[in-house]
C-alpha cells in the first residue's frame, strides 16, 4: 500500500521528528509513504479566524498536492478535521457564490480520502499491535478536534494498550479542552493558562511519566504550562510512542 503523509505546519516547522516517527512506524507495517513537495498549511488558522476567501487558494492547494493518492494519513486531528469537516463547506460555498464548481468537487473528494493515524491504522490497516515497545507509564489526552469531530473514541487507547512495556493510567478529565483551541489561546491567553494548568494538575495526580496526545499543538500548549511549573512530566505524540521499539543487544532500537 502506498500513501501520502499530510505533515501538517506545526509538524514541519516545530516536530519534525514526530513526521519522522510516523514514516518509521508505517514503513514498518509494510506501507510505502510519499511525502508530496506542493503540500503546505491546510488553511485552518484563516478559517478560524474568519478569513474563508483566504482558505480557498489554500484548499485548492492541498487538493492539488494530495491528488492521485488513495489514502492521506495525517498526524493531527486537528487539521484532519479541518479538511473532512469544512473543505466541503468552502467548496460548496465557492460554487454557491458563482466561483465554479472545480474547488467544490476538490474539497469532496480530498476529504474522503485523509485519515488521522489512529484512524488508518485501526480503520485501514486493521492492526492495534503495531510491534512497539514503550517501558513508562503513559496517560493520554484526546484532544478535542479526534474526540469530538471525528470521533477517534478509543481507537488510540486500543493502540497505547498493546505497546509491550507500557502502563496505561486514565486520566482525569481527559475529555475536557486543554485550552490551546488555535487562535483562542492567543486571543483568550488567561482563560487558555488556567484550563492548561488544570489539564496538567490531573496529569501530574496520577503519577504519569508521559502525557500522550496525537496533536502536537496541544502538546506544545501543555508542555508550556508543565515546564513553567518545572514538573517531571514529559509530552510525547502518539506517533513516537507507536514508532518506539526494543532496543537490541547493541543497544539501539530494533
Amino acid at each position: 500500500m502506498r500513501v501520502a503523509l499530510f505533515v501538517t505546519c506545526v509538524n514541519d516547522a516545530l516536530y519534525p521528528g514526530t513526521g519522522r516517527a510516523v514514516v518509521t512506524l508505517l514503513e514498518r507495517l509494510g506501507v510505502e509513504v510519499d511525502f508530496p513537495a506542493g503540500q503546505i498549511c491546510c488553511g485552518q488558522p484563516q478559517y478560524n479566524t474568519g478569513y474563508r476567501g483566504a482558505a480557498e487558494p489554500l484548499v485548492r492547494r492541498t487538493a492539488t498536492a494530495f491528488a492521485g493518492y488513495d489514502h492521506v494519513v495525517t498526524l493531527s486531528g486537528s487539521c484532519a478535521a479541518m479538511v473532512r469537516g469544512n473543505y466541503p463547506r468552502i467548496g460548496a460555498r465557492a460554487k454557491a457564490e458563482g466561483r465554479g464548481a472545480e474547488l467544490a468537487e476538490a474539497a469532496a473528494s480530498l476529504a474522503d480520502r485523509v485519515y488521522e493515524l489512529a484512524e488508518f491504522l485501526v480503520d485501514v490497516l486493521g492492526v492495534t499491535d503495531v510491534g512497539a515497545y514503550y517501558p513508562h507509564t503513559v496517560t493520554y489526552h484526546p484532544s478535542c478536534h479526534g474526540l469530538r469531530m471525528l470521533g477517534l473514541g478509543d481507537r488510540p487507547r486500543l493502540l497505547l494498550e498493546a505497546v509491550r512495556g507500557l502502563t496505561l493510567v486514565e486520566l482525569p478529565g481527559a475529555a475536557e479542552c486543554c485550552g490551546f483551541g488555535g487562535t483562542f489561546s492567543v486571543k483568550n491567553a488567561a482563560v487558555s493558562a488556567a484550563m492548561g494548568e488544570d489539564k496538567a494538575h490531573n496529569a501530574l495526580a496520577i503519577g504519569a511519566e508521559v502525557l500522550c496526545g496525537a496533536d502536537n499543538s496541544c502538546l506544545m500548549h501543555l508542555a508550556g504550562t508543565l515546564r513553567r511549573q518545572d514538573a517531571p512530566l514529559r509530552t510525547v505524540h502518539l506517533a513516537e510512542i507507536l514508532a518506539s521499539t526494543e532496543p537490541t543487544a547493541s543497544g539501539a532500537a530494533a
